[in-house]
């Protein structure tokens, strides 16, 4: 009976660690779009790699990055999602992030997933400039806390 019960404990510790890394909800929740590795398929899906840090520097950018479909409507909590995309900005754009990034916050998570994001690709295609600057105009007023 002992042996059961430390087996279940460390089942269910198992799970409750699963569930608060990052790295596994981003596999699970994100990684059939944008791949494991954060690569994907262009030009419907982005890449995820080296190509968000100024993306995360804005205020329109950070929204867009927690109103995603794929992101904004997995079962995640804001907490959690806030932990995916910091955890995807860290791991896959430590190139393009600033040293002045500030990590998303849950409530920040939750005030941007309260407005559906009806056209993905037409929102992203005003973030992004059409150039390789990817810090061109369009990134006018930096995030601050």
């Amino acid at each position: 009976v002992l042996c059961f019960r430390v087996l279940a404990l460390l089942i269910s510790l198992h799970a409750a660690y699963a569930v608060a890394d990052p790295r596994i909800n981003y596999l699970l929740h994100c990684s059939g779009c944008h791949l494991p590795n954060g690569e994907s398929a262009p030009p419907e899906v982005p890449s995820l790699r080296d190509q968000l840090g100024a993306i995360a520097s804005s205020s329109a950018g950070r929204d867009y990055l927690a109103r995603v479909p794929g992101a904004a409507q997995t079962p995640l909590s804001d907490s959690e999602l806030a932990e995916v995309l910091n955890w995807v900005l860290r791991e896959f754009n430590a190139q393009s992030l600033p040293e002045s990034f500030v990590p998303l916050t849950a409530s920040e998570v939750a005030q941007s997933r309260q407005n559906v994001l009806v056209d993905p690709e037409g929102y992203r295609e005003q973030l992004w400039p059409a150039s390789d600057d990817v810090y061109g105009d369009r990134f006018i007023q930096p995030y601050r806390e």
